[in-house]
């Protein structure tokens, strides 16, 4: 695709300057920005900035939520040639400090009071920083800090600065190539300083392109846009193949109202993370708990028909007459209704990626007709590196290399690829550069996998958290700690799993309850408790984990490769795991070396056989307090299972 981002802006409004490019939902209405609308709104923006003096090949930092006037700025300072730098909106001030400083930043435009009051609390530490705009002006009159004003003053000065000049920022667009950089996304720096990844209008566009032909996607699709601007995977659904597209991208009026916006707009294409799976699911779980007998045997006989059946529909295979009409009638009372009641009736296409999704999670939603999809890549690689064809979609693989793409499988097993969605560097980084890109342009991704005979991408794990277990009845054995956790995931009434096994003689695993799914199943059996650590060390809960991970063990019994890490103990933790304490990223992954110091009395009572720990933890509030909370947490050791044998 041989445009830059302003300049399918204006393709799309001289085509169809009334077709529907944006809707917000404001006070619980849905309201229309057409194309036209967009590329004026964008045109006085950019006016605006260039008198406010940004300057071409600059940076301007974005915290927000998804909303139309956050991605007109991009597009405005794209138009000048400044390059766009979205941040997590849940990102605490300090972790904003390194990226503004990085990039000289002077200009940023954020959502509302919350990001104004974290911008104003580190202007000490970002010097630069000169010009910060808001869009929704709620709690902010009395503010008067210096360089502090509303987007609608900036976009009035546009208007005043397009009407005397109104060729100016079309010249400026006309001006840009696709080489040029385009936008930078931050890596979540799990180990030490996040990284920028610098990404031009080419690699980003060429692969959202190459992806939405891959899924013949056009014009006539709804999108969601409810995950962070700041995740390049939000960014390419919701910017990148918008653009290509030409699509409709709808923003939720907040986080909460998103699962009854999900429903309103019944988005044609949708993408999610495993966690947002795995949440749906866990509510449709909580509510059949909770309903009759009847219906209740009703949902689980038609939902054993699902699982025999519906994954067979989904990749074209022939099904009996009488399991077609059986699978019919559960669509007409369970299926249906399930997909509506998730938001899902009208999804054609349904992509999971940022972590791997557990093989029971994903059949599920194959099962009840949702065309629930893989694929693999990452910020480096502009997100698509490979996908899932229709009628092809497997739980243990991530899809086929798309059009452009070169994989090769490095002497120690870490994948490496060539593709055109590149990125050009790491911002300032040429040491960190090197170590990922080859001089004759191959990328290391940090994965091991491998390409099956048919052609399809397996992920193991990180190359890096692949290990051997050593000593014991499994000394040898590999241990892939990421495959353990989603399985333990599946299960409605487990958020989080933490697995250690790695150089040592046997696997133990750190659980987080699922909060709501727990406390219902508690309710329900007449059980009290006090909170959440109170909660999590009851007997009957352990009782319920156990059941869990034993049924995992069981699981893993069958897989040849990794049977030897089946889980002989675990514990559940007394808090849930947060990225305020560093436990996890900014995209909800799981910090496993940083837990394992952090909790290493546990680890050492896990692997010295103690039946309890006493802990005392420092956690952050949401306020920015810090406080601490302390249990004794109870130690179980589970059944493990000898390995089946393939059949002869």
């Amino acid at each position: 695709m041989q445009s830059t981002f302003p300049q399918l802006l204006l393709k799309h409004a001289s085509e169809r300057p009334d077709a529907p490019a944006m809707r917000e939902k404001e006070y619980g209405i849905w309201q229309t920005l057409s194309w036209q609308d967009m590329a004026t709104l964008v045109e006085q923006v950019a006016g605006g900035l260039h008198v406010a003096g940004l300057k071409r090949g600059e940076h301007m930092v974005l915290i927000g939520s998804n909303r139309p006037r956050l991605y007109a700025t991009m597009l405005a300072a794209q138009s000048l040639g400044a390059i766009p730098v979205p941040l997590y909106q849940d990102a605490a001030g300090p972790e904003c400090v390194f990226p503004i400083n990085n990039t000289g930043t002077r200009f940023a435009m954020v959502e509302d009071q919350e990001q104004v009051d974290k911008l104003l609390d580190i202007r000490g530490s970002c010097e630069a920083v000169s010009h910060i705009y808001y869009d929704d002006p709620r709690g902010l009159r009395n503010y008067s800090q210096p360089g502090l004003s509303s987007l609608d003053s900036l976009i009035e000065s546009g208007k005043a600065f397009v009407a005397s000049n109104p060729g100016f920022v079309k010249a400026e667009i006309a001006k840009a190539k696709v080489e040029d950089v385009a936008a930078m996304f931050y890596t979540s720096g799990t180990t030490g300083n996040p990284k920028g990844v610098v990404h031009t209008h080419f690699t980003l566009l060429n692969r959202g392109k190459a992806a939405a032909d891959f899924d013949r996607l056009g014009p006539n699709e709804d999108v969601l846009a409810y995950l962070p601007p700041a995740w390049i995977g939000q960014n390419i659904f919701s910017y990148a193949q918008w653009l290509a597209c030409g699509y409709v991208v709808n923003c939720p009026e907040s986080a909460g109202t998103v699962m009854i916006d999900l429903k309103e707009v019944g988005p044609t294409y949708y993408f999610a993370p495993p966690r947002v799976f795995e949440g749906l699911l866990t509510s449709v779980m909580i509510r059949m708990e909770d309903a009759g007998s009847l219906k209740k045997k009703m949902f689980h006989s038609f939902m054993d028909i699902a699982k025999r059946v519906g994954p067979a529909r989904m990749d074209g295979l022939s099904v009996s007459l009488l399991d077609t009409l059986k699978y019919k009638l559960g669509d007409f009372f369970v299926y249906g209704p399930l997909r509506n009641t998730l938001g899902l009736s009208r999804v054609k296409v349904a992509y999971t990626a940022g972590e791997a999704i557990g093989p029971d999670l994903f059949t599920f939603y194959r099962s009840i007709g949702i065309n629930l999809k893989q694929l693999y890549g990452s910020t480096e690689t502009a997100v698509f590196v490979c996908v899932q064809p229709d009628h092809q979609a497997r739980a243990d693989t991530v899809g086929v290399p798309l059009a452009g793409v070169e994989i090769k499988v490095a002497a120690n097993g870490e994948l490496m690829v060539k593709s055109p969605g590149l990125l050009k560097e790491y911002y300032r980084n040429p040491t960190a550069t090197a170590e990922v890109l080859t001089a004759d342009g191959w990328y290391h991704t940090g994965d091991a996998g491998f390409l099956d005979n048919e052609g399809h991408l397996k992920i193991i794990d990180r190359a890096k958290d692949v290990g051997r277990i050593m000593g014991g009845p499994n000394d040898g054995s590999m241990f892939a700690p990421k495959y353990v956790e989603n399985k333990l995931k599946f299960f409605p009434h487990i958020k989080e799993a933490v697995a250690l096994g790695d150089k040592r003689d046997r696997v133990c695993v750190m659980v987080n309850i699922d909060f709501d799914a727990v406390a219902n199943w508690a309710e329900r059996r007449n059980l009290p408790y006090a909170g959440y650590a109170d909660l999590a060390q009851k007997p009957e809960v352990y009782g319920l984990i156990k059941e869990c991970v034993e049924q995992v063990n069981a699981d893993l019994s069958r897989d040849a490769l990794l049977a030897g890490s089946q889980i002989s103990r675990f514990l559940v933790l007394h808090k849930e795991l947060d990225a305020d304490d560093g436990e996890l990223t900014r995209t909800n992954k799981v910090r496993r070396g940083f837990i394992a110091e952090k909790y290493q009395p546990l680890v050492d009572a896990l692997y010295g056989n103690k039946p309890e720990q006493f802990i005392e933890t420092q956690v952050k509030f949401e306020d920015g307090r810090t406080g601490s909370i302390s249990a004794t947490l109870k130690i179980f050791d589970t059944k493990t299972f000898a390995p089946v044998k393939a059949a002869a």
